[in-house]
């Protein structure tokens, strides 16, 4: 099997089983987004304690890009703390401008790395984390 047939079955299970797809019934951060040019939207939900991510949950629409991204992103943030979780944010949209990047123990994401050679599904990928980003300012300023 070759890595590209190998990622795109990583992509292709988060999004027909999305991991911490729903909403949040308690207080939590929820930020919504979207993508005019395609039509995908998000809305991020992050429950946090103490500066860490302690839960994150996702719902909208989009393709199998945003969805699987939004369900890798979930996965990744979940225990870590608002740097920690920036910094995976940062090391991800590196990863989309075309730096070789390794997410050690967060080998799905890699699955994304050939994103960046379709400039316009690169805001499909970011959108989540774009997401991510607001609530965690939206945090910080609270």
């Amino acid at each position: 099997m070759q890595l590209d047939d190998l990622y795109r079955r990583v992509i292709m299970d988060h999004y027909k089983n999305p991991r911490n797809r729903g909403t949040m019934d308690n207080d939590s951060v929820t930020i919504n987004l979207n993508n005019p040019t395609c039509g995908d939207r998000i809305a991020l939900q992050l429950q946090v304690e103490d500066g860490k991510v302690t839960d994150a949950k996702f719902s909208g629409e989009g393709c199998s890009i945003s969805l699987s991204s939004a369900s890798m992103m979930t996965e990744a943030v979940k225990g870590r703390t608002y740097e920690e979780a920036l910094e995976l944010a940062e090391r991800f949209s590196s990863l989309m401008k075309g730096a070789p990047v390794e997410f050690e123990e967060l080998e799905d994401i890699e699955a994304l790395s050939g994103v960046n050679k379709f400039p316009a599904r690169i805001k499909c990928a970011t959108l989540a984390w774009n997401a991510l980003r607001k609530g965690i300012e939206h945090q910080q300023q609270s």
